[in-house]
């Protein structure tokens, strides 16, 4: 009986004065990464091609957070565009997301630097030392994603300023580990530069829990992807609501010698095609009809455009509906500045749960 009672006083509505403690608690927590972003809050928006461009950017920053422009496969001039446009729209910090595998990647970092953006995330592989060492001589700060503890150990040495580590729960293109193990791997051993966790994170308590661990901050994408500011297609948000945790799949590989880059999202009537195409190529090189060169690109050549159509025209039953397992954590639409507080108070709560914990325990 009487753990039923401590139970319930744990659980009690938290007080105006408990809410107070526990937001210095968080403000603490989130430190070094919010000095590091320039931001109120250590919350960082994922980079989404067709997605995290000047609408939805400004209104993380605008909200607290960090929003983060997806270059993706723009010409230095569009970048330029969009970034005097979202600063057009705040004045708050954000930054730029730039792929490595871009062709004219220094030209997209001079435009950076051009324009005064204080931080680039260089991701999709591991960064030309020439790049990193150009945005720091620019003044930028430069962020970069560590799938192993080995890789950021080098990225350390190569000098960039902060790491994200992203586990396999996230949307888009991911790698074969969870944040959980991930977290366990690097957040004990790197203390030299802010480390970000991401993938999966849907939930501010989920988000202290790694801050516990060591992390500075976090970065979301799928809670952001279906936001009111989000320029979305209203079917693609509605899919996002409609979806669960389990509906969020890894493309499938049918052949080793026929490499898939894995991409999570919505398994729809496309992934399903898109398993029967990957049949039909197999067999036609086998028989002679397609060089192995040949059947490479027309895999790879499936999804071309189709992000695009499932974003920006909505059609999402043959698009690729990109999202994280947290898309089952997404209830409904909400303004961006409603997802941060929602998150910053689901913090607050943690934070207040375990202090009574710990109360009752001494």
């Amino acid at each position: 009986m009487v753990s039923e009672v401590m139970e319930e006083n744990i659980y009690a509505p938290v007080t105006d004065t408990e809410k107070e403690f526990a937001r210095h608690s968080l403000h603490r927590a989130c430190q070094r990464g919010s000095a590091f972003l320039g931001s109120e809050y250590a919350i960082l928006g994922g980079a989404m091609s067709w997605l995290s461009e000047r609408h939805l950017v400004s209104a993380i920053s605008n909200a607290g957070g960090f929003g983060v422009i997806a270059c993706g496969a723009m010409s230095p001039e569009l970048l330029e565009a969009e970034i005097l446009a979202t600063r057009a729209m705040t004045d708050r910090p954000f930054g730029v997301n730039l792929i490595t595998m871009h062709p004219q990647l220094s030209e997209l970092v001079d435009v950076c630097l051009k324009n005064s953006v204080g931080h680039i995330v260089l991701a999709g592989g591991i960064p030309p030392a020439a790049a990193i060492k150009a945005a720091k001589d620019g003044g930028a700060k430069v962020i970069a994603f560590a799938p192993a503890l080995v890789l950021a150990k080098r990225l350390i040495k190569m000098g960039v300023d902060a790491l994200i580590i992203e586990g396999a729960e996230a949307g888009g293109h991911i790698g074969p580990v969870s944040l959980t193990v991930l977290a366990q791997e690097i957040l004990p051993v790197i203390r030299e530069v802010p480390v970000f966790v991401a993938g999966g994170i849907g939930r501010g308590d989920a988000m202290f829990s790694y801050l516990d661990m060591g992390a500075s901050g976090a970065q979301l994408g799928t809670r952001f992807a279906a936001a009111s500011e989000s320029i979305a297609h209203e079917k693609f948000k509605k899919a996002f609501v409609r979806g669960n945790a389990r509906d969020a799949v890894a493309s499938v590989q049918l052949d080793p010698r026929f490499p898939v880059i894995p991409v999570r999202g919505l398994s729809n009537e496309g992934s399903q095609q898109f398993i029967v195409h990957q049949a039909d190529v197999i067999n036609r090189f086998q028989s002679g009809a397609l060089t192995r060169e040949e059947a490479q690109l027309e895999i790879e050549h499936f999804w071309a455009g189709a992000l695009r159509r499932a974003v920006i025209d909505g059609d999402v039953e043959h698009g690729s509906v990109m999202a994280g397992q947290s898309v089952g954590l997404v209830r409904s639409v909400q303004p961006v500045a409603e997802i941060i507080a929602d998150l910053v108070d689901q913090a607050l709560e943690a934070i207040v749960r375990r202090k009574r914990r710990l109360d009752a325990d001494a």
